[in-house]
């Protein structure tokens, strides 16, 4: 009976162990590549040639999730501005890809967890490039969000017999406001990302043209020295002597 009493309560013990809450749902990857708090990020990072990277990022289901990425410059040998972009779902399933120097994926997260977003520099065997993302979560037009304003719609005619309808006005504008105002900021960090391309790749270009043009100008010098010396080879005559004369 005692034996018995023991392992009931060591299966109460495990039991009650294996139903706790899972505190950490990535023990291998660090901190620095999960995202928990803020709904938007934008930072820069640098891939190395065949390289892979990963990030994670929390959504709740009903949450409107998107990722803005473009490739700022590249550098190395028979570069190529191509990014493999692949954003998996908690569960496994691919729901966004790209294939190119530049690109967007947005989506109604339809699961609660972590999002995976990889990024691919295989097109890259021998150069680096440095890429730019910008990703969050919103909410828009979501059950929750549906029901959450049907409530406030019912609650404002409640508060319309006692309240002046312009404060409902004025937190409708300010509503609308700050939504358009949060798009435009996306726009903004899209152009902002364009123009860093831009300056990169016109200081890759100015590189390449001073690069060239010293070159083409040692080969320039040296054709001209080559030529004055085979010139000087055929005119080249011996002295002359009494035992050794020049012959025709």
């Amino acid at each position: 009976m005692l034996g018995k009493d023991c392992s009931v309560v060591l299966l109460l013990m495990l039991g009650w162990h294996c139903v706790g809450a899972v505190k950490d749902l990535h023990p291998d990857v660090t901190d620095q590549e999960l995202f928990w708090g803020a709904d938007q990020y934008d930072f820069a990072i640098v891939v190395p040639a065949s390289g892979l990277e990963c990030f994670w990022h929390f959504a709740h289901q009903g949450e409107h999730f998107y990722l803005d990425f473009m490739v700022q410059w590249v550098t190395g040998v028979a570069v190529d501005r191509h990014l493999s972009v692949i954003v998996n779902a908690p569960s496994g399933l691919v729901v966004g890809s790209e294939d190119d120097a530049n690109g967007q994926i947005a989506f109604n997260t339809r699961e609660t967890g972590f999002y995976q977003m990889c990024f691919s520099n295989f097109h890259n065997r021998f150069g680096s490039m440095q890429i730019f993302l910008n990703f969050g979560v919103y909410y828009e037009d979501s059950d929750d969000v549906k029901k959450q304003k049907e409530e406030e719609e019912l609650k404002k005619e409640e508060d319309k017999k006692h309240l002046n309808n312009t404060l409902t006005t004025i937190e409708i504008s300010s509503s609308r406001v700050q939504a358009f105002v949060f798009h435009m900021w996306r726009y903004y960090n899209f152009e902002r990302m364009r123009r860093g391309t831009d300056y990169y790749l016109l200081q890759s270009n100015s590189n390449y043209i001073s690069t060239w043009s010293a070159v083409q100008s040692f080969v320039i010098i040296m054709a001209g020295y080559l030529q004055l010396f085979f010139l000087k080879k055929l005119f080249e005559t011996k002295p002359t002597t009494e035992t050794e004369k020049p012959r025709c």
